[in-house]
């Protein structure tokens, strides 16, 4: 089976740098987060514009393929399947900034004790961010080898669930917490666990879409 985009390398460029600016902010999250933690405030609001210059390069990149598959009546048999994909896509960057933001905005504080958690459930989810970027590659050239990646965005989604859980059990049963400190707390867990669920949402639209190019 042919690439979606085979015949168009502009439009295969366009995907592939919408792609990249994901996953650049992706790390981009986990380096903001570890200087949040560390008390680096400088280099923390300079993640958080970096991060929105990722996201506005990201939409602008998005618009500019939805742009070029109406306008050029290309692939119309997975153009709707394609322009979900991208959204889908989007939203995750969009969640990374989200993070940040909030972080920046509402200055959490967070007891060291916590602070390991909090890393290690954005790595998780970061995780599902790679592999469902790395499907999405794999679905545009080779729409029907994504399986194998698909179960790895599965894996590390249910490791994200799995970390949150525990970080919002150790807060809560933690003495000398005021209750909307504890609260504070869990819901950031929720919004960095609600990355991977994002990458989830996307490798279950993958596994749809490759069922569709195969029949």
């Amino acid at each position: 089976m042919k690439p979606l985009f085979g015949r168009t390398k502009t439009l295969e460029q366009k995907s592939a740098d919408f792609l990249d600016v994901t996953i650049e902010a992706s790390q981009v999250l986990l380096t903001g987060i570890s200087h949040y933690l560390n008390g680096a405030t400088e280099q923390f609001e300079d993640d958080l514009k970096q991060i929105t210059v990722l996201e506005n390069r990201g939409d602008n990149l998005r618009r500019e393929i939805e742009n070029q598959l109406y306008t050029e009546t290309l692939i119309p048999e997975s153009r709707g399947d394609v322009l979900a994909l991208l959204e889908n896509i989007d939203n995750i960057t969009n969640q990374c900034k989200q993070i940040l933001m909030e972080l920046s905005v509402e200055i959490p504080v967070i007891p060291p004790e916590f602070h390991d958690g909090y890393l290690h459930l954005a790595e998780k989810s970061v995780k599902a961010v790679e592999e469902v970027v790395s499907s999405t590659r794999s679905f545009l050239n080779f729409p029907l080898m994504i399986e194998h990646s698909l179960n790895k965005v599965y894996f590390w989604e249910s490791e994200a669930d799995r970390l949150s859980e525990t970080l919002k059990r150790k807060v809560f049963r933690t003495t000398g917490l005021e209750l909307s400190h504890k609260f504070h707390l869990r819901y950031f867990a929720l919004h960095i666990e609600l990355l991977a669920d994002k990458a989830e949402d996307v490798a279950d639209r993958l596994a749809i879409y490759s069922i569709k190019r195969s029949l």
